[in-house]
């Protein structure tokens, strides 16, 4: 096992990384395979893993069924996707601005590797803040509501947060989740919003509709996770992350573009945390110039540690087979964090008193009710 990987290395990885290793496994390995799987929402990309690597004959029967059923619902999910973005490229039509896919639907309607058995339940769009009123007012004339806010909750979102209140179509009851950039205004790291939309890639057979370039599409997804609280799917968007890079690499990618990318946006200690933790826990194959100008780039050596040893907890499927000794501190420690990110601490000291004192005014039965 390679020094950069973390001990023990939980069954799932290795079963994505290498699915040959599988033909050895008990019925009881399957048993837990499956379970860590389907917690960290891989069970659709890890069929197709051993599908393509010629496993599948090697999987018992009462194991396959559930790769199998989890493969028939991401197809269902992704002819959904493709006929969902239609409907919000046709609402948007009149509106002069790009349209942009953000994560799973960007990856699925660009036909990127990265979208192999993916499961996601709503797209994600990204329009210049400067026409972010037409937008709206044009996806709630075709359907689209916001759910029930009350003033603050609104002013939160568009005074304080990168993204519209989610909206909900009104027949099909699908989500959709409008992003003006990829972090709140108030962030700790300032994002150069405008780059986001250099060098944008339109989609085949979408007129006016566009993903982001690949670096600006890797430091996406290494942003939003390493901003995220909850790691429900923090595996799923860490392999995300390493088919983006294995795929810029596959074509001979001049990685200084990636870092000057990285740069322009304000984004370089995340792009060396994001390579760090890929490299260690998935063995993502990087130059070592790439991780030496990004160490250049990363926060002080205590702090640097103290990250590590969080993600390297954090990122394993959230299974209690693969818990490790300071996991439960870790996913502490990165929830604190994410909200330190989000905001300056006097918003956030409000922000947290008010959710608490709501929450202690709100039965368990309405508070269920309101997050149903």
């Amino acid at each position: 096992m390679s020094a950069h990987q973390i001990n023990p290395s939980p069954l799932l990885v290795s079963a994505l990384l290498h699915p040959a290793s599988c033909s050895a496994l008990s019925l009881s390995d399957w048993d837990l395979l499956v379970r860590q799987a389907r917690r960290a929402n891989l069970l659709a990309t890890l069929g197709l893993r051993l599908q393509s690597s010629g496993q599948q004959a090697q999987v018992p029967s009462c194991a396959w069924v559930h790769f199998e059923s989890a493969l028939v619902l991401v197809r269902r999910q992704s002819a959904a996707v493709a006929n969902e973005v239609g409907h919000i490229r046709k609402a948007l039509a009149a509106v002069d601005a790009p349209l942009v896919l953000l994560k799973g639907a960007a990856y699925l309607l660009s036909s990127h590797p990265a979208a192999a058995g993916r499961m996601f339940s709503d797209v994600d769009i990204l329009v210049p803040q400067q026409h972010l009123g037409q937008v709206e007012a044009a996806l709630m004339v075709n359907g689209w509501q916001f759910g029930d806010l009350d003033a603050y909750d609104s002013r939160y979102y568009r005074q304080w947060m990168h993204e519209l209140p989610p909206l909900m179509h009104m027949r099909r009851q699908t989500t959709l989740d409008v992003h003006h950039t990829i972090l709140p205004p108030t962030a700790s790291t300032k994002i150069n919003s405008q780059a986001l939309f250099e060098d944008l890639v339109p989609v085949e057979g979408q007129a006016g509709v566009f993903v982001l370039s690949p670096e600006a599409m890797l430091l996406h997804s290494a942003t939003h996770l390493f901003h995220e609280g909850e790691f429900d799917n923090g595996l799923r968007d860490l392999v995300d992350l390493d088919v983006l890079l294995r795929t810029l690499g596959g074509e001979a990618m001049d990685w200084r573009s990636l870092l000057s990318r990285a740069q322009r946006l304000g984004l370089e200690q995340v792009l060396g945390l994001a390579l760090r933790c890929v490299r260690r826990l998935l063995g993502t194959p990087l130059p070592a110039d790439l991780l030496l100008n990004t160490q250049a780039e990363s926060a002080s050596g205590l702090v640097t540690r103290a990250l590590d040893f969080a993600y390297l907890r954090a990122l394993r499927p959230q299974h209690a087979s693969c818990k490790l000794p300071g996991s439960d501190l870790a996913l502490s420690g990165l929830y604190i964090r994410s909200h330190y990110l989000r905001m300056p601490s006097h918003l956030l000291a409000y922000h947290l008193a008010r959710k608490l004192i709501l929450r202690s005014f709100t039965s368990p039965e309405a508070e269920q009710d309101a997050q149903a």
